[in-house]
């Protein structure tokens, strides 16, 4: 648990400022000079996380870590394809961490999510399954994006072809997080 409350801005800046300084810099600089801005600003936002809060979610963290695997092997032997394996490799870990949770009976969005909406266990094995079934379908939407498009065309991709998709995935799974939502007062053990 956090030691402090985060300010509101602080969850959106670690998420996506790495993203957004990544798109700034290739359009600028190119794809390496990009993936070292994005080394750096992962690194600087969750050392700022920390600092403000005194806590790091596990999922920015094993994000933070492959990013820096990842973007340092694209950097160190001047290879753009680790970069653009990273999202497939992060869809994936995700996807699988998921089917794991499912596998265990154990729902692992619960743990990630659920101090944010309470939903029945139900609800909770469903939105689980999506997640998992929707991050393993955009590992492999990205192997074929970026093995079948210029770099150009990929950096669009990932900016804003799978924040987009996930976000209108996200919002598509409202109506089932509705239909099994619980009040404060119920177990959930339904």
């Amino acid at each position: 648990m956090s030691g402090k409350t985060a300010p509101k801005w602080l969850k959106p800046l670690v998420d996506f400022g790495p993203l957004v300084l990544f798109f700034v810099a290739f359009k600028m600089s190119g794809l390496m000079a990009a993936t070292g801005a994005l080394i750096i600003a992962t690194v600087v936002l969750l050392g700022l996380n920390y600092a403000l809060t005194r806590h790091i979610a596990l999922m920015p963290l094993i994000t933070a870590a492959i990013v820096i695997v990842f973007g340092g092997l694209t950097l160190w032997l001047d290879d753009e394809r680790f970069v653009k394996l990273k999202p497939t490799i992060v869809q994936a870990l995700f996807a699988l961490i998921l089917f794991g949770g499912i596998l265990l009976k154990k729902p692992t969005l619960q743990y990630v999510m659920g101090e944010a909406i309470r939903l029945s266990n139900e609800g909770w094995r469903q939105l689980t399954w999506r997640f998992a079934l929707f991050f393993a379908a955009m590992a492999v939407l990205n192997e074929i994006v970026w093995r079948s498009v210029s770099t150009d065309l990929w950096v669009d991709f990932k900016v804003f072809g799978i924040v987009g998709l996930t976000m209108i995935f996200s919002l598509a799974q409202l109506p089932l997080m509705k239909r099994h939502m619980i009040d404060g007062n119920d177990s959930g053990k339904n």
